[in-house]
């Protein structure tokens, strides 16, 4: 049985969340807050499986909540907010840097039959299973407030482990549970002005968060952060993130195709398509990325980058919130190395280092 925590400060909206998840015989409601206070105490005392939590809330407040569980009792976390406000998306941003596994948007309908409540019940199950740690206490820092020895870090290791020598035009980003920190701490630790090449992610995030993803990396790494639009070429020292329920290709030209066809193992976008657009385009000259996140999503495609020539990377299961994706392409052959993702933008600044600035 899988005990869950609610958090929110609408009785209406507690009553219909606890109906819909107890409407699924392996989910139990042990207990409801009415505020980030009650929250964090409740957290304590029921030790739950898993919480369920509002972001806006008088007093404490859920982003506080979650630093504060995170620190002392941590489980997985689970945040609803509002999408119309960039305020809210903003701080639900953060709290997942804080710990917090996924944002789904708060449902507008209000029986336990809309699809987004379906979506919640879902997502409660699947997030419970992940295993958290304790987050020490900190704060989103702004570029203006990164140093630059963190920006321009040295890797620990200054050899390739593979002898690699192609000078590559693109660098293309798998990822998924755990991605918008994860994105944060690559792009944040790149030099926006000087590096060279473009960076192409598939991001798995619930539908209508992209534009906050996008707005939230600007914010916090100096990146010039955007969604894809077809047709568009792909700009040096740009990121670009593949649309809600599109598939994204690049063109060997450069050019963004996007495309509708069918979901792969459910997911559009997909980074099995990214990846294999790569290979095929690219060939040798790109690096290719697979980062935290539930399934095997771009495995098979990173394998495709790699024998096509392309240096390629999974981050490591430490570092990882979920290490199903980079696992399944570390079991199949198709990295050239695993990194921790502290180690992930210097290894880019090693590969790149006859082609860019960093003066």
């Amino acid at each position: 049985m899988i005990t869950v925590l609610i958090v929110d400060d609408s009785p209406t909206f507690r009553l219909l969340l606890r109906s819909a998840l107890e409407g699924d015989p392996q989910l139990k409601v042990i207990g409801e807050a009415r505020s980030g206070e009650e929250a964090v105490v409740l957290s304590a005392q029921l030790r739950p499986n898993i919480i369920v939590t509002d972001i806006n809330m008088p007093g404490l407040g859920g982003y506080e909540a979650i630093r504060q569980i995170m620190r002392q009792s941590p489980c997985p976390i689970v945040v609803l907010t509002g999408i119309e406000s960039h305020a809210l998306l903003d701080v639900s941003f953060k709290a997942l840097a804080l710990g917090a596994l996924t944002v789904l948007p708060k449902p507008v309908g209000r029986t336990v039959k809309d699809p987004e409540v379906a979506t919640i019940v879902e997502q409660v199950k699947i997030m419970s299973t992940i295993k958290v740690v304790k987050r020490s206490s900190f704060s989103t820092p702004s570029p203006e407030n990164l140093p630059k020895t963190r920006r321009h870090t040295t890797p620990l290791n200054d050899k390739l482990p593979v002898a690699w020598s192609h000078t590559p035009r693109l660098v293309a980003i798998g990822i998924s549970i755990g991605g918008p920190p994860a994105l944060q701490t690559v792009l944040s630790r790149l030099p926006p002005a000087s590096f060279p090449l473009p960076i192409v992610i598939v991001q798995h995030i619930s539908k209508g968060f992209l534009e906050g993803l996008a707005s939230w990396l600007t914010e916090t790494t100096g990146y010039l952060c955007k969604i894809a639009e077809p047709d568009e070429v792909l700009s040096g020292g740009r990121v670009y993130l593949a649309p809600d329920n599109y598939h994204l290709e690049i063109q060997a030209s450069g050019k963004v195709c996007l495309s509708e066809t069918e979901p792969i193992e459910r997911l559009r976008p997909s980074v099995e398509v990214l990846f294999h657009s790569v290979a095929k385009n690219y060939g040798a000259d790109a690096i290719g990325i697979l980062m935290t996140g539930m399934g095997r999503d771009g495995a098979r495609g990173l394998l495709a980058m790699h024998q096509a020539g392309a240096y390629t990377i999974a981050q490591d299961e430490k570092s990882s919130v979920v290490f199903g994706m980079p696992k399944e392409a570390i079991d199949l052959g198709a990295v050239n190395e695993i990194l921790p993702l502290e180690q992930i933008a210097p290894r880019l600044l090693l590969l790149l280092k006859s082609t860019i600035n960093l003066i």
